[in-house]
């Protein structure tokens, strides 16, 4: 029992402003793309920043040990690539530290700090745990929080947005193999410069540059079939999470479609107001929480007009996506991902991409209410949207996996066939 309690303690080494100086801190792999501008953002701040790239088996398998089963699997998958790349003898245990994003939600996503602690205790216990979080949780081994920190990290999220949303609009229709790929990595390289260089505030400019560098790759003049990708935060986006399930949407000759992540900070945002609103839980940070989306959601819509002018498909409005929610769960659930799921498949079936994959680990509660509990109601509002839920979990099988997405797909395309013939049909 004393065993047990200590590890919950303060028992732990925490990581210290000297530390910037000595240690490289490892992040783990969720957004390949957004990820590589926040190394950028943290790096003017004096740290070391390394997102991991180790997969495999043996990440899971090293998740296993030390965590549950019942656990989460985005957990299993963070603590298991952690103690990896630990135990690959690339980096010095005495001199590296690793770093978690906490969204300050009753979820995992708040809870993981303990575990990791725990984890790193058994076999690493000198490797402090740094959290990056803006609601006030680990003050004593947190990221330092300022303004400037703060605008850097919004910058981050909306070019990640832009980049990410520009790649998979071209890539599965690029003339030549690679360009989308060298399109994208000449863009990051733009964008990293300007954080590196403070400059990373000439919002236009910078979203112009990289439309307008896509909008140059050859593309071919034909119609793929879109598939919408929502879920829980980590297994939606992480390659590692969701067993490279972008890669796999276009081998199968599909256009993958993946929410921004500006909509899930706008929704962290917004359930704090909510909270005022609904609960009554007003307090100074309210008033932070309403000037923050006003600036957020203003980029948003600043970003949004210079894609239309490009010519391109915007991203989804928010408050389009709250008026979404509205028609099918009330935006007090709010728990995990909570309304957002359902007003993410609402928008893709409101804007053409009817056929959606709902990535969720397996036994999380929230999800699978907020997810597969709101299928019937979405099918309701829009007969035609083709909704599968997919559960990644450590037992389970990527073959099976992928066999349910390719029942969708084989329905989806035969519907499309049977639309096609229908139009023929009716100009004879």
């Amino acid at each position: 029992m004393n065993e047990h309690i200590s590890d919950f303690t303060d028992d732990y080494p925490k990581f210290t402003p000297a530390m910037k100086k000595t240690h490289t801190v490892l992040v783990p792999a969720m957004l390949p793309i957004h990820f590589r501008l926040f190394k950028h953002v943290l790096g003017r701040r004096g740290y070391r920043v390394e997102p991991l790239e180790n997969e495999g088996r043996q990440v899971i398998d090293e998740g296993l040990k030390h965590v549950h089963n019942d656990a989460c699997f985005p957990a299993l998958c963070v603590i298991g690539q952690y103690l990896d790349a630990l135990k690959s003898g690339k980096y010095d245990p005495d001199r590296t530290a690793v770093l978690i994003t906490q969204s300050g939600g009753g979820c995992r996503a708040s809870n993981y700090v303990p575990l990791i602690r725990k984890a790193l205790k058994a076999e690493f216990p000198q490797v402090p745990v740094l959290s990056f979080n803006f609601s006030g949780l680990e003050k004593g081994s947190g990221v330092e929080m300022s303004l400037g920190l703060i605008r850097s990290s919004a910058f981050a999220i909306l070019y990640g947005d832009l980049a990410m949303t520009c790649y998979y609009r071209v890539k599965p229709y690029e003339r030549d193999e690679g360009a989308a790929d060298a399109c994208l990595e000449s863009c990051l390289a733009r964008l990293c410069a300007a954080f590196d260089a403070g400059k990373e505030g000439a919002f236009r400019s910078l979203c112009r540059s990289t439309l307008k560098a896509f909008s140059a790759v050859p593309v071919r003049e034909e119609e793929k079939l879109k598939v919408g990708v929502v879920g829980e935060i980590y297994v939606k986006y992480s390659p590692l999470g969701n067993a490279h399930l972008a890669d796999f949407l276009l081998s199968e000759g599909c256009e993958p479609v993946f929410p921004p992540l500006c909509d899930f900070v706008l929704y962290c945002i917004v359930n704090n107001l909510n909270d005022a609103k609904f609960y009554g839980k007003r307090g100074k940070s309210t008033l932070l929480y309403r000037v923050a989306y006003r600036y957020f959601y203003g980029k948003q819509r600043a970003l949004n007009r210079m894609i239309r002018r490009a010519g391109g498909a915007p991203l989804h409005d928010f408050e389009d996506l709250r008026a979404l929610a509205d028609r099918v769960i009330h935006q007090g659930v709010k728990m995990g991902e909570g309304w957002l799921i359902p007003a993410e498949m609402a928008a893709f079936a409101e804007t053409g991409t009817e056929n959606i994959v709902c990535a969720q680990p397996f036994g999380c509660l929230p999800n699978h209410i907020v997810g597969k509990g709101a299928i019937r109601v979405l099918k309701e509002h829009y007969p035609n949207v083709n909704i599968v839920p997919v559960d990644f979990d450590p037992s389970a099988s990527k073959v099976n996996q992928e066999n349910r997405i390719k029942l969708m797909l084989g329905a989806a395309r035969s519907s499309s066939q049977i639309l096609f013939r229908q139009g023929q049909n009716k100009i004879s």
